[in-house]
C-alpha cells in the first residue's frame, strides 16, 4: 500500500468516525488526488478552521475555482458547517476531507466524474 493509500484510508476513518458519514471512496480517492502535493506536506494537508485567511484560500481556490461556485453568503455557511461537523477542537481538519465534505455538500460530485 503506497502513501497516498494510507492517506486516503485516514481520511476515511476520519469521515466515519469524526464526521458522521460514510465516505464515497472513489469520489474520495479523486478528491485526494486533487489536492496534488500538499496531502503529503503537514501544515499545507490540513486546513486551520479558526483562521480567516485559510477559510479565504478554501473558498477561492476549491469553492469558485475548481468546484465553479459563485462568491456568496453560502459559501461561507458551507465552510462554516464543514468545519463544525468535523469538530471545532479537532487539530487536524485534512483538507482532502474539507474539500469531500464541501463537493457533497454542493452536490458537485460530477466535477471529479
Amino acid at each position: 500500500m503506497g502513501r497516498r493509500d494510507e492517506l486516503i484510508a485516514k481520511y476515511a476513518d476520519d469521515l466515519k468516525n469524526k464526521c458522521g458519514m460514510q465516505p464515497d471512496m472513489a469520489l474520495l480517492t479523486k478528491v485526494t488526488i486533487g489536492c496534488g502535493p500538499s496531502i503529503y506536506d503537514a501544515d499545507a494537508s490540513t486546513v486551520a478552521g479558526s483562521q480567516p485567511g485559510e477559510i479565504e484560500t478554501v473558498k477561492k481556490n476549491f469553492l469558485i475555482k475548481k468546484l465553479g461556485l459563485t462568491d456568496g453568503p453560502a459559501l461561507d455557511e458551507a465552510i462554516a458547517a464543514v468545519i463544525n461537523t468535523y469538530g471545532k477542537s479537532e487539530r487536524n481538519k485534512y483538507r482532502a476531507v474539507v474539500y469531500y465534505m464541501l463537493t457533497k455538500h454542493f452536490g458537485k460530485e460530477s466535477v471529479y466524474a
